[in-house]
């Protein structure tokens, strides 16, 4: 049975940074396409960044390029999201998600056949 499991959300003032983590079991980790996704109240689920097997990475979203960092430690079978100079507008549940039939990612949620449960990241003035 595959679980991911995101932590590492919480409150944090603009400016501030926070570095998501989403730790997957039984699943061969190193060999898949991952991402992370956010919804914010009200929006629909959109794409922050994905991460092929290899590590190469795409933003999805342009609003958090040179902000935020996808990154993934395949021994260690995490993936990670370091944001820093948090804005208002990032406040949303933080979902990571996992391809276990592919190893070249894209930003779209169709793809993505394996999700966390959610981590809440609420930025504040």
């Amino acid at each position: 049975q595959v679980q991911m499991v995101e932590s590492g959300g919480g409150l944090v003032r603009a400016g501030g940074s926070l570095r998501l983590s989403c730790t997957a079991s039984g699943l061969t980790f190193g060999g898949h396409a991952m991402a992370w996704f956010r919804q914010a109240p009200g929006k629909e689920r959109e794409g922050v960044s994905c991460i092929n097997w290899n590590g190469y990475s795409t933003y999805c979203a342009d609003s958090v390029k040179g902000r935020f960092t996808i990154s993934r430690d395949n021994a260690k079978n995490t993936l990670y999201l370091q944001m820093n100079s948090l804005k208002l507008e990032d406040t949303a549940i933080y979902y990571c998600a996992a391809d276990s039939r592919g190893a070249w990612a894209t930003c779209g949620t169709n793809q993505y056949n394996y999700w966390g449960q959610g981590t809440q990241v609420t930025v504040s003035s």
